[in-house]
């Protein structure tokens, strides 16, 4: 049996990023699968005692418990990446990767709010919170047009990190809540590297981008 398991929600965008870096690190791990729409599985005992907070994803690898993709993340990077390019060491890509870690974290949950919303007619002002979204989507594909001036392909180093993978599902699911992709011409050229990456896998709500 794997060392690893994951507390997982099939339909959950930040379920997926932790799927996703798994799959390019090639690590094995047991999925749980969690009833978190309608069921609400993830508020309740026993995964509450997981995660206090009543959220997915939750990672168990050997007697370290985690939540929150975004330190589930860094913590495959370490433990897992033997290369050390997903969460570079150098102090300036080590920074960037973070800056953009903690830009998923609260800035963009706006788009996970907005789709949850959309899908599951979770709590909200739908239209507010796609326009917000929408405004985050924007400052992503301003930073990646920035950066294809400069000939770089990835959003805080000369290659993919784990930041890609953090931020890669709001813009790959956001049709999901009425956003024109063709509007962030960057964003989908970035989405095509992505796509390319050894061990991607996908979810449903995900297009090709062409």
């Amino acid at each position: 049996m794997p060392a690893l398991a994951l507390y997982n929600y099939e339909l959950d965008d930040a379920c997926y990023k932790v799927r996703l870096a798994l799959s390019i690190l090639s690590v094995e791990y047991e999925a749980i699968a969690v009833d978190a729409f309608p069921g609400k599985e993830q508020t309740k005992p026993p995964l509450l005692d997981l995660n206090p907070l009543g959220r997915l994803p939750i990672l168990r690898d050997g007697d370290v418990v985690l939540h929150g993709a975004e330190a589930i993340l860094a913590h495959l990077a370490r433990a897992y990446d033997g290369s050390g390019k997903w969460l570079p060491a150098e102090a300036a890509a080590f920074a960037s990767v973070m800056q953009w870690l903690q830009f998923a974290a609260s800035d963009l949950s706006v788009a996970r709010e907005a789709r949850e919303q959309a899908l599951f007619d979770a709590p909200g002002d739908g239209t507010a919170l796609s326009t917000e979204a929408a405004r985050m989507l924007r400052i992503m594909d301003d930073h990646m047009t920035a950066r294809s001036f400069a000939g770089a392909s990835w959003f805080a180093a000369p290659h993919a990190t784990i930041a890609d993978i953090a931020l890669f599902p709001a813009f790959a699911l956001s049709r999901d809540f009425g956003v024109d992709h063709d509007e962030y011409p960057a964003l989908r050229n970035w989405a095509r590297y992505v796509r390319q990456l050894p061990g991607f896998t996908t979810m449903p709500g995900i297009p090709d981008y062409h």
